[in-house]
């Protein structure tokens, strides 16, 4: 029984569905007359502008819908086939209706499986038989949560420093160093910077450095040299640095002239202080050309060659002003004096008393050269003092502070030197006042100028009494 309702209800959508074909064919026949009609009235020439694009529209809506009836057609029919409908592969057979929770593809097209495999849709986790493994976090995806992946560990990355950025980098440090002559400070700065393998031109530019320098900026160097050499730069660094030294000296005695004996005083240091390998000298025997890095190779052949040699090649460059003994500072003043009272030269005076270096010493220069005055005779030392003094004193080679404690010095002596130079009040008033007049001294510090006071008795009539 339920087998004859089924059939009875398919037979009648099957009625149900021609009967509206037929009337859509009626009327496209009616349409199609109006067309003929229209057709005519073209033909007689008595169309409108009106009437001609009516007829362009319904030419272009017959097209479509005649496109629209067959391709309606070919689908019904494939759907139907598939299905396995009763109906068939018949193509005028009405279209039966899709189920909807079909997942096979509704367009026609395709071979009829299901989409993604049966891997797709709501509350699906992919195909059946599926084992999903474990997946690393990927730090590009928008819900990746940093500190849910455990302990982060953060490490300072620092670049490496690229070889035409190196010197810059480099050459405030040294020009520190020089000032303060702390070698852990150099070693902390120089971890700071990831020099890479470029480490070894820290050495060749600190001793470029040190070559225009003084004498205690050579020893600092050397110094620093023998520090680095056991925590960052190995002997073979050292080595390198020196052979690039060597190779460079022609451009460096442009600078500096006696650029070839440092050098060869900084390689003999250098293995002295175990910095460069006792061999370093024997691989350059016979195999090297230029003659300014054969007179630095001798040179430091005949240093290390010498007696007790090692030993005395801790003072090769001699010692520096703040570790020299007084007693030697102020010889080596009293000669400069002389030196500049016989020779007039102030350069001379002022380059000898820059290679003490001794700046917080100068008042002692200051001292002797007043005292030389007290005890000269004549004029000529008074004004070829002055001279000397307004000199440096212009150029600030010596300082207020310490010309003003030379001459207090003097003031406080001037008793007992009054014992020896008995009219030393008298001179050292006329100095102090033509030391004012070159502009060499302060007003108050004229003032401070002790004088030598005098008693006068007046005549008998005044009853003997001392007047001030």
């Amino acid at each position: 029984m339920a087998t004859e309702v089924g059939a009875l209800s398919s037979a009648q959508q099957t009625e149900g569905k021609l009967s509206q074909d037929n009337k859509q064919e009626e009327a496209a026949r009616a349409y199609d007359d109006d067309d003929d009609e229209l057709n005519e009235a073209e033909v007689n020439g008595n169309w409108t502008p009106q009437e001609k694009a009516l007829h362009e529209a319904r030419l272009k809506a017959k097209a479509k819908r005649r496109l629209r009836k067959t391709s309606s057609r070919n689908s019904t029919s494939e759907s139907l086939s598939e299905s396995g409908d009763a109906t068939g592969g018949d193509p005028h057979s009405p279209k039966g209706k899709v189920c909807t929770n079909d997942r096979k593809s509704r367009t026609g097209k395709g071979r009829g499986l299901p989409k993604k495999g049966g891997a797709g849709g709501k509350g699906v986790w992919g195909a059946a038989g599926m084992v999903y493994e474990m997946e690393e976090p990927d730090a590009h995806d928008p819900n990746y949560d940093e500190s849910a992946q455990g302990d982060t560990v953060y490490a300072t990355v620092v670049p490496e420093v690229d070889e035409k950025e190196l010197e810059k980098l480099v050459n405030p440090i040294v020009q520190e160093y020089f000032e303060h002559g702390d070698t852990k400070e150099v070693q902390m700065l120089l971890k700071g910077l990831n020099l890479g393998p470029h480490k070894y031109e820290f050495s060749s530019v600190a001793v470029s450095l040190s070559l225009e320098g003084k004498a205690s900026h050579r020893e600092l160097t050397s110094r620093l040299l023998s520090d680095l050499s056991v925590k960052l730069l190995t002997q073979s660094d050292m080595a390198r640095a020196f052979d690039k030294m060597l190779k460079e000296l022609p451009d460096l005695i442009l600078d500096t002239p006696e650029a070839p004996q440092m050098l060869g005083q900084f390689i003999a240091r250098a293995v002295a202080d175990h910095v460069l390998p006792m061999s370093f000298l024997d691989c350059y025997k016979g195999t090297v050309d230029c003659e300014h890095a054969r007179a630095a190779l001798d040179r430091a052949e005949v240093l290390l060659s010498m007696k007790r040699g090692m030993v005395r090649l801790d003072n090769v460059w001699g010692v520096g002003g703040g570790l020299k003994p007084v007693k030697h500072l102020v010889k080596e003043i009293n000669l400069l004096l002389k030196e500049f009272l016989t020779s007039g030269d102030v350069s001379e005076a002022e380059r000898c008393l820059r290679e003490l270096e001794v700046p917080h010493f100068h008042h002692e220069l200051v001292y002797e050269a007043i005292v030389m005055v007290l005890e000269s005779k004549g004029d000529t030392a008074s004004h070829m003092m002055i001279k000397l003094l307004q000199a440096f004193w212009k150029t600030g080679l010596i300082t207020v502070d310490q010309m003003n404690r030379g001459f207090q010095r003097v003031y406080d002596e001037l008793p007992e030197i009054n014992l020896d130079v008995p009219h030393a009040h008298s001179i050292m008033e006329t100095f102090v006042d033509l030391c004012y007049q070159e502009s060499v001294i302060t007003k108050q510090l004229r003032d401070d100028c002790p004088s030598r006071g005098r008693k006068r008795f007046v005549s008998e009539g005044d009853g003997g009494v001392i007047k001030n």
